[in-house]
């Protein structure tokens, strides 16, 4: 159980190397998927992760209501990734694989991404709960002491294994899947006790003397980093955020880890894309953007456009995202044409985001083709593997 943990979730760096090496070897099979939505053609190959991180994000991106996405999948070797020609036809066509794989792949018309990124806080020895407070937007700040005084929150830690079990069947798995639904990703209930609990940090949120939120977070004593793991509110109520208590977890954390001798508090990470909820909530707390430290530090997402049709200009838009530059550190990528400005109310303001760069549609598809692929998705996966 704890091996399984940490080979998910280690950032020792020769296990994270081991871990990355085993996921992208030539011999090892990956799924290949087309999905079909809203007019426009995504394909995912490569780390089954990808599936559930990228896949699912660009079709929730692409719902309109009505219609959902049609899959197709197949199968591809790892070195069946390296060969372009051998991944699914498709307007867009994304590969998940590692760092320097991605970075061999064509560059035409195509963009290096990383597969996850991390918002964290860094806290200096001399910092207490309102010097790390004020990095907080002063909006969400006086929104959240409005909501304090008003709800007479209280936050401590909590060590009684009862509580451990309350907080998971009633707070976090509640939370989750009112969320996300079919697509939530969970701990499973024995590894988060042994794994999290045990050896972690446990808080409640209190509201006129109940409990309403909280969270379960994993401690690295040798670095003093408190990593944010479970997160739920009671019952996954909608009132709960109406309320505030949802954002407020956030806060008391922020303010506790000063307090308390925590050097870094990791508040992990979602997709790399700013029109992402959870990316621009996260931005708001002052952190800084990072590669993750476990194995989703060195894989990344290679990302190649291969028809221009309208669709495909609307997608790029509207969804902005972090690349890879050349020199290695992370930009901001907005894409724009005559027709579609460039979506920069997804802010990409945070440290960590070393620059922005504005990319003209007309330019960077000059040399792909026009029109859809018009393949069916039986046709663009069939006999995918190799």
């Amino acid at each position: 159980m704890r091996a399984g943990y940490l080979w998910r979730n280690s950032s020792n760096p020769w296990l994270t190397r081991l871990r990355t090496a085993w996921d992208t070897r030539d011999r090892a099979v990956f799924p290949a998927a087309r999905s079909d939505l809203g007019g426009l053609s995504v394909s995912y190959s490569g780390l089954a992760e990808g599936l559930a991180y990228t896949l699912d994000f660009t079709e929730l991106r692409r719902e309109d209501g009505a219609h959902g996405a049609e899959r197709v999948m197949a199968q591809l070797t790892g070195r069946g990734l390296e060969s372009p020609a051998r991944l699914p036809d498709t307007d867009i066509t994304i590969v998940g694989t590692s760092a320097a794989r991605a970075r061999r792949l064509p560059t035409a018309a195509s963009l290096v991404i990383p597969m996850r990124v991390h918002f964290v806080i860094d806290f200096d020895a001399d910092d207490d709960a309102g010097s790390a407070r004020r990095r907080i937007s002063k909006r969400e700040r006086e929104q959240f002491n409005r909501d304090s005084r008003r709800h007479d929150w209280r936050w401590g830690p909590v060590r009684d294994p009862e509580w451990f079990d309350v907080f998971y069947d009633r707070f976090y798995r509640p939370t989750m899947f009112n969320r996300h639904g079919n697509r939530e990703r969970t701990e499973t209930k024995d590894v988060s006790y042994e794994c999290l609990f045990r050896t972690g940090r446990m808080f409640a949120l209190y509201e006129d003397g109940e409990p309403v939120g909280g969270a379960l977070c994993h401690w690295d004593r040798t670095t003093a980093t408190l990593t944010l793991r479970l997160l739920g509110v009671l019952d996954g109520a909608q009132e709960h955020y109406d309320h505030g208590a949802f954002k407020a977890v956030y806060h008391f954390l922020i303010g506790w880890s000063a307090d308390h001798g925590v050097r870094r508090l990791d508040f992990q990470g979602t997709e790399p894309f700013l029109s992402k909820g959870t990316y621009q909530w996260k931005r708001r707390f002052g952190t800084r953007v990072v590669l993750p430290p476990n194995h989703f530090g060195s894989k990344r997402l290679w990302l190649q456009v291969r028809r221009d049709t309208p669709e495909v200009r609307d997608f790029l838009v509207a969804n902005p995202v972090l690349a890879e530059a050349a020199d290695g550190v992370l930009e901001a990528v907005y894409f724009h044409d005559a027709g579609r400005p460039a979506r920069t109310d997804y802010s990409a303001k945070s440290p960590g985001v070393e620059r922005i760069r504005m990319i003209d549609l007309d330019v960077f598809l000059a040399a792909v083709p026009q029109g859809s692929t018009g393949a069916t998705a039986q046709d663009s996966t069939e006999g995918a593997l190799a």
